[in-house]
């Protein structure tokens, strides 16, 4: 089946096992809208509210200001390669670790997209529940995976883009007209700013604050699936804009600003958590605040469930030679989201994604150095070979990221050092695989 261009439609293909071809490409608007569903995420509201909790208001806006500086510089490389080869991160990592090693690479990917689908999933039935009590939640999780996985039935060109496009103004929106409301019903203080720890501030709290950034390292693989889709003549817009800075500006520094000030001017009973900013938003606008969350859940979650699904596909037909369909897939996403909305999910999730964030800043550290060695070889170009023209294991790749990840375990379980556990991970795979490629290259020539 051939490929159409889009001046006309475009066939309803995620590429998961091949480059996305020059036809597949997609113009600058529709690839924004489809990735900035992406900033709407409740996450980075709660985590940085939480942050701020524990570390001061100054410390947190600091810490997040230089994680919109690294995710920026970062995903500039990133963007860049990815917008060069079309590859995915499932293909791009048979080059680093060889068939059988990129599926675990993978699967790390799908996984953790799904932990953000629960969580983002959770958040609605969480806010449902708060509104009217009478609702069970297990029904109100059902309704949200029900509603969740028929919206990335369509692909990435022909649907998500549109969707978001309509979901974004509402966004803004909502978030003008929240703290707007909230300045009009309890005033406004500036003690949100000088918020923290009842004994103050600790020192050097802005570090842990970059580093907690850091364990959200996933979005630099969100940032790969996505980039892929971009045509090469607008490669400097979505290195330096779509995916660059202001979009993390967006992500990170608006939504840390947004859930700070509204954790300490709304009252709430009880005492700060992880659901403490959406407990604010329904206390003051009801059923508005609901359709709010809506908005901003929805908008995530098809980047969620879009990225588990076509990871688990891609992983099935690498590991299982299961050729089922992205929608087979993204319905066992949502069954597998739904199991997992009914456990405790705020106790165990923060848990596993700081395991798995160990994986994934391990496997960025390798990936940068593979893209700045040299400039993209006919290998990478190629993509999407045969998989019995690759490896089954790549030990260069698989050293540096296993050794690099032992380390990130080891320093995660020590509480004096685990601070330095995420940016030791980084630092340590990139410079043992940029080691082994040298020693590789020299012992060839």
């Amino acid at each position: 089946m051939k490929d159409r261009t889009l001046t006309g439609h475009v066939e309803a293909s995620d590429f998961t096992q091949r480059s996305v071809p020059l036809t597949g490409r997609m113009a600058r608007f529709p690839l924004t809208m489809a990735w900035w569903s992406v900033c709407s995420a409740m996450f980075f509201i709660v985590v940085s509210a939480t942050l701020a909790s524990a570390y001061g208001t100054a410390n947190t806006l600091i810490g997040v200001v230089l994680s919109v500086i690294t995710y920026a510089s970062v995903n500039a490389v990133i963007t860049r390669y990815a917008i060069r080869t079309g590859l995915s991160v499932s293909l791009f990592s048979r080059l680093l670790f060889g068939t059988t090693g990129s599926a675990l690479a993978t699967l790390i990917f799908a996984a953790t997209a799904i932990y953000y689908a629960v969580f983002e999933g959770s958040i609605i039935a969480v806010a449902a529940t708060f509104l009217y009590p009478s609702l069970n939640y297990k029904i109100a999780a059902l309704l949200v995976v029900l509603y969740s996985v028929p919206l990335v039935f369509g692909s990435v060109q022909n649907w998500l883009d549109k969707f978001n496009g309509v979901l974004l103004p509402l966004y803004i929106a909502g978030v003008v007209a929240t703290v707007s409301l909230a300045i009009y019903r309890y005033g406004y203080s500036d003690a949100w700013l000088s918020a923290g720890p009842a004994g103050g501030a600790p020192a050097g709290g802005w570090w842990h604050v970059y580093v907690a950034y850091m364990g959200i390292a996933i979005l630099m693989m969100f940032n790969f699936d996505f980039a892929r889709f971009g045509r090469k003549e607008d490669a400097s817009y979505h290195a330096l804009f779509n995916f660059g800075a202001p979009f993390y500006i967006m992500t990170y520094l608006v939504s840390a600003l947004f859930g700070i000030f509204l954790v300490n001017t709304i009252p709430v009973q009880g005492a700060l958590s992880e659901v403490s900013a959406v407990k604010a938003i329904i206390v003051m606008m009801g059923l508005a605040g609901l359709v709010f969350l809506w908005v901003t859940q929805t908008r995530i979650n098809t980047a969620n469930y879009y990225l588990a699904s076509v990871n688990l596909e891609a992983l099935g037909r690498m590991t299982f030679r299961l050729k089922w369909p992205k929608y087979v897939w993204a319905i066992v996403v949502g069954i597998i989201v739904y199991v997992l909305m009914l456990a405790n999910i705020f106790q165990y999730l923060l848990a596993a994604l700081a395991y798995q964030g160990i994986f994934v800043v391990a496997w960025v550290g390798v990936a940068l150095a593979y893209m700045l060695r040299k400039a993209p070889s006919e290998a990478d170009d190629a993509g999407a070979k045969e998989d019995g023209a690759y490896p089954a294991f790549n030990a260069t790749g698989l050293v540096a990221w296993f050794t690099s990840v032992i380390i990130g375990v080891i320093l995660t379980n020590i509480p004096t050092l685990v601070s330095f556990s995420a940016p030791a991970t980084a630092l340590s795979s990139f410079v043992i695989f940029a080691s082994l490629l040298n020693r590789a290259k020299t012992a060839s020539t």
